[in-house]
């Protein structure tokens, strides 16, 4: 009929309430996310540049500026798959380090000890957001600031374990095959470095298998019903 629009039914009903959930589904986890990983690269900078490896230093990483962090591509796949997504790696060159056999583990181990004490941090803004929301009621302080708050804190704090146990998978490139390539003999070492060609094809199989839920998601669960209660996952 003229001077109408056709419109098919799924589009009022489905589409557009989806398209706005997703966009309040972003901008609740943008902060986290930007945040998470900053810290995360920046823990590793910061460890290299204490042990004598200056170049992240020489080339602006150590900085909260998550622009200088995030890997255009790695953030494109986060928000399309909302499962895998990567930052640029923090540059660090072993020689310059005084013990880079003792000390690359440690480097290693920077990025998911910073997620896990972000992880802590938020929890405690939560508790926090969470007895002010509760004293004031339901007032606009309530409703235009703590929710968000709440909300940001509760993303944050499976966000930091997620991507903490995540590094944390002996599976080069991840920080957990570093530690793991300390541990065992110069032989095995090299063999098992070796791997790390093929790392993100094994990442992505562990991903669309559901290896990689089946070991980190029962991790994250406990570690968060300690943290925050029993609140249920909050990834989209």
């Amino acid at each position: 009929m003229y001077g109408r629009t056709a419109v098919r039914p799924n589009e009022t009903a489905i589409g557009k309430p989806r398209m706005k959930e997703i966009m309040l589904q972003l901008a609740i986890m943008t902060v986290p996310v930007l945040l998470a990983v900053t810290v995360h690269e920046l823990a590793h900078g910061l460890a290299a540049d204490r042990f004598g490896d200056h170049t992240p230093r020489m080339l602006g990483r150590l900085t909260l500026n998550p622009l200088k962090h995030l890997d255009p591509v790695g953030t494109l796949v986060f928000l399309v798959t909302r499962v895998i997504g990567w930052a640029k790696p923090i540059p660090i060159n072993p020689r310059n380090l005084t013990d880079s056999k003792r000390q690359l583990p440690l480097i290693a181990l920077a990025g998911p000890a910073a997620n896990f004490l972000l992880a802590g941090a938020s929890a405690l803004v939560y508790h926090v957001a969470g007895y002010l929301a509760l004293a004031l009621g339901g007032n606009w302080i309530t409703g235009t600031v703590l929710t968000p708050v709440l909300l940001m804190a509760r993303v944050s704090v499976f966000l930091n374990l997620a991507l903490g146990f995540f590094n944390l998978l002996p599976v080069p490139p991840l920080d957990g095959s570093r530690i793991v390539g300390f541990l065992l003999p110069a032989q095995l070492a090299y063999v098992y470095g070796r791997i790390e060609q093929y790392g993100f094809i094994i990442i992505l199989a562990l991903v669309f298998t559901g290896g990689i839920e089946l070991v980190l998601v029962p991790l994250i669960t406990y570690c968060s019903h300690l943290l925050i209660g029993g609140a249920p996952v909050p990834f989209f």
